[in-house]
């Protein structure tokens, strides 16, 4: 049994009451000046707020040590309106970013776990050294030099199939392609921690594919440059491999009087799975490293969540003729936005629906046919008549594609259960 006054207590700690002579500690912020607007955020918990100016002046008045009171008269004189700072605290404080109002601590959850955490900002300095986009580019040049002069070097998707056990191709070419996407996240991680700030490599779904993602959440207060490279760097580190790899093949290469040896092939294969995830990060509509280049660059606060909320408001709109009793929900979004974002948010939206349903039916006409006819082959393939070849090939045909399908099912329902326990809080 719960003592009632333990309970009292608890309550008074997590809710300090807040007078006009209270002063508050807050843990150490991070801002930096966004066109109109002030981001705001505390890198340790990785949560961060747009805030206008006077919210950006209370938030340095009050960081300072001045009391409630003061704070309010003092942003009432430089902007002669009047700002209610108790509540203002109270939201800082449900942000995490209140470490004591008065005299009492305010609880602080335990912040999110980073990824490679021995890696410090120094030893990762080279990343954002403005010698290294040079260095990618001359590579990148004397590739396609390379290509103009062999366009045999270029690979199809014959050369994916470089060994006759379709089972080794398999094996093979999902652990080299998971090894690319390691590397591909790593290259974020890596970027983001030279400019400061954590991040954590998790693994993620978007629509039926399960992908590998970084949140490099505090990126948003570095430099623009800092932004631009961290979201570029894993697309950066993928052309820079299948760079390596066609200057090696024409190195290697000495002709076709020669035929092409196993390591040609594999070294094909391999700069073929390197550039097969770079169409996929067109596809905006997923929130790829490129939909945040475009929402750095359109300077919208939250491309997808708006895009999607106009949408679904588009769509209630042209089925209110269907429904001429229903009331009609809330109105235009987009209003509320600047007109920057508006327009954007406004084009997003399209792509994000055109793609969103471009890509189900993909699923559902061909990945998903694909993939039961490939399990079924797999499973009628098991079975002593098979011989020891047989069912080696079928087990791992089963072990390599049924074990993503799952783990994409595990990993959507193990997202969705921790989004729905944020909201809940």
């Amino acid at each position: 049994m719960t003592d009632p006054d333990t309970d009292t207590d608890s309550d008074a700690d997590a809710h300090p009451r807040i007078e006009p002579s209270t002063r508050i500690l807050l843990h150490d912020l991070a801002t930096r000046r966004d066109r109109d607007e002030w981001i705001v955020g505390r890198m340790a918990t990785r949560t961060f707020v747009a805030l206008p100016t006077a919210g950006a002046r209370a938030v340095e008045l009050l960081g300072a040590g001045l009391s409630v009171a003061r704070t309010a008269e003092l942003l009432r004189a430089e902007t002669g309106e009047e700002f209610e700072i108790t509540d203002f605290v109270r939201d800082l404080a449900a942000l995490g970013f209140v470490a004591r109002i008065g005299d009492r601590p305010v609880p602080d959850g335990e912040p999110p776990r980073a990824s490679l955490p021995w890696l410090r900002p120094r030893q990762a300095r080279f990343a954002l050294h403005p010698a290294l986009p040079v260095f990618v580019g001359a590579l990148l040049v004397a590739a396609v030099v390379a290509l103009i002069r062999r366009p045999e070097l270029l690979p199809g998707y014959r050369d994916l199939l470089w060994s006759p056990h379709g089972s080794l191709v398999l094996v093979s070419g999902a652990a080299a392609g998971w090894a690319l996407v390691l590397a591909h996240e790593w290259a974020h991680l890596i970027t983001a921690r030279a400019a400061g700030v954590p991040g954590r490599i998790r693994l993620g779904t978007r629509l039926q594919f399960l992908v590998m993602q970084t949140d490099i959440s505090g990126i948003e207060l570095a430099p623009r440059r800092h932004r631009l490279t961290a979201y570029l760097a894993g697309i950066a580190l993928n052309l820079s491999v299948a760079a390596t790899l066609v200057l090696t093949l024409a190195l290697t290469d000495t002709g076709p009087d020669t035929g092409t040896t196993t390591t040609q092939r594999l070294l094909s294969a391999a700069l073929l799975l390197a550039l097969l995830p770079l169409p996929f990060q067109l596809m905006v509509f997923t929130r790829t490293d490129l939909y945040f280049v475009l929402q750095d660059l359109t300077g919208c606060r939250n491309l997808y969540g708006d895009g999607l909320a106009y949408a679904r408001y588009v769509f209630r709109r042209a089925l209110r003729p269907l429904r001429p009793g229903r009331v009609s929900g809330p109105g235009d979004p987009s209003t509320r936005l600047p007109p920057h974002e508006r327009r954007a948010v406004r084009l997003y939206s399209v792509v994000l629906v055109v793609g969103t349903v471009a890509c189900l039916t993909f699923m559902a006409t061909v990945t998903l046919p694909v993939d039961v006819t490939l399990l079924v082959r797999a499973v009628r393939g098991l079975g002593p008549e098979h011989g020891l070849a047989g069912n080696a090939d079928s087990a791992a045909v089963l072990i390599t594609l049924g074990g993503i399908n799952v783990l994409w099912a595990v990993t959507r329902w193990r997202n969705r259960r921790s989004a729905l326990r944020s909201e809940d809080r």
